[in-house]
C-alpha cells in the first residue's frame, strides 16, 4: 500500500518526533529550581539533623570531628532535668496562651459575624498584632511590664488609689513581671495570647461566613434561641476549622521561641522560669557547641508534637461522632 504522505512530509516526520523528544525534559527543567532549593534548604538540613542526632560534633572542628555515639544523645536528653524543666515551661505557656485564644476567638468571631458596619475595621485591629514584627511586640511589652516605669504597674497603683474596692483584689506593690519567677510564665503567656487571638478570630469568622443562612432561618422559625443556634449549628459547622486552628496553635506553641527570648533573654529569665524547649535547644547548640544533643532535642520534640497532633485528630473525630 502506497503512503498517502508526500516525500517531503514523510521526511519531516522523523525530525518532528526528534524535536518532541528533545522537549520531553522541559517540565523537569522548569521545576528544577524548586527541587534544587528544596534539596539544599529543606531535605539536606532535615537528613543532616537526623544523622547528627546520633553523633557528637563541634562545628568549629570541621566535619572530620564527627564522632558516632549511637543513642547516647537521646539517652542524655531523656534523663536531662533541664530538658524536662524547659518542656514543662513550654507546656505551661502553650496551655495558658493557647486555650484562651480559642475560648475568646470563637465567641468574638460569632459577634463579628453579626456586625454589618465596622466589622472589617475591628477585625483588622485584632489581626494587626499577628502581622507585626515579634521583635517590636516583645520590646513594647518589655516597656509595659517594666517594674519601675511600666504602664501596667502604673495602672495597678492608680486603681489602688482611686478604686479601693478593685484595688483590694490586685497586688498592692509594683510587680516585677519579668524577673519574678512566679509571674514570668503568665506574662509571656499573655503576650503570646494577645498576638495570636486575632489570627484565630479571622479563621473562625471565615468559617462562620460559609454556614448557609437557611440553617439559622429554619432554627429561628422552630423557636431556637441564639444560644441554641450557636451550640447546635455554629459550633458543629466550624468543627473542621477548629481542628485546623487548634492544630496550628499546638504546633506553634510547642515551638515557642521569639517572645520569651526577646522578653527575658536567652536564659528564659530568673531561674530559667520561662526557658522553652526551643530556647534550650538553641543554647545547647550555640552556647555549648553540642549540635548532636541539640538535634536529638529537636527530634524528640518532633515526636511529641506528632503524637499530640495525632491525639488532637482523634479527639476531634470522636467529638464529631466519627470512627
Amino acid at each position: 500500500m502506497e503512503s498517502v504522505l508526500s516525500p517531503a512530509a514523510s521526511s519531516t516526520a522523523p525530525r518532528r518526533r526528534k524535536r518532541f523528544q528533545s522537549w520531553k525534559w522541559a517540565p523537569y527543567i522548569f521545576i528544577s529550581p524548586f527541587v534544587i532549593i528544596f534539596a539544599i534548604f529543606g531535605a539536606f538540613p532535615l537528613i543532616f539533623s537526623a544523622t547528627l542526632s546520633f553523633a557528637q560534633w563541634d562545628p568549629a572542628a570541621g566535619f572530620g570531628a564527627i564522632k558516632w555515639i549511637q543513642l547516647d544523645n537521646y539517652k542524655f536528653v531523656l534523663t536531662d532535668r533541664w530538658f524536662w524543666k524547659s518542656l514543662g515551661n513550654t507546656v505551661y505557656i502553650a496551655l495558658a496562651s493557647g486555650l484562651p485564644q480559642h475560648l475568646v476567638a470563637i465567641p468574638f468571631a460569632a459577634f463579628l459575624s453579626t456586625l454589618l458596619r465596622g466589622r472589617n475595621i475591628v477585625l483588622g485591629a485584632y489581626f494587626l498584632p499577628f502581622i507585626t514584627s515579634s521583635v517590636a511586640i516583645s520590646l513594647i511589652f518589655s516597656s509595659l511590664f517594666s517594674k519601675d516605669f511600666g504602664a501596667i504597674n502604673a495602672i495597678l497603683m492608680s486603681l489602688h488609689d482611686h478604686l479601693p474596692l478593685i484595688g483590694q483584689l490586685l497586688p498592692d506593690h509594683k510587680v516585677d513581671w519579668l524577673q519574678n519567677t512566679e509571674m514570668v510564665k503568665p506574662t509571656v503567656s499573655f503576650v503570646v495570647f494577645w498576638r495570636y487571638v486575632g489570627w484565630n478570630t479571622v479563621l473562625y469568622l471565615a468559617a462562620m461566613q460559609t454556614i448557609p443562612e437557611d440553617l439559622y432561618e429554619a432554627a429561628t422559625l422552630d423557636g431556637a434561641s441564639i444560644t441554641r443556634q450557636f451550640w447546635h449549628i455554629t459550633l458543629p459547622m466550624i468543627r473542621p476549622m477548629m481542628f485546623f486552628a487548634v492544630s496550628l496553635t499546638l504546633i506553634n506553641n510547642l515551638q515557642l521561641f521569639e517572645e520569651p527570648f526577646i522578653l527575658l533573654g536567652d536564659n528564659g529569665g530568673t531561674g530559667q522560669a520561662a526557658m522553652t524547649t526551643a530556647m534550650y535547644m538553641y543554647r545547647t547548640a550555640f552556647y555549648f557547641s553540642d549540635f548532636g544533643t541539640a538535634c536529638a532535642i529537636s527530634w524528640v520534640m518532633f515526636v511529641i508534637i506528632a503524637v499530640l497532633s495525632y491525639g488532637n485528630n482523634r479527639l476531634f473525630k470522636l467529638a464529631g461522632g466519627e470512627d
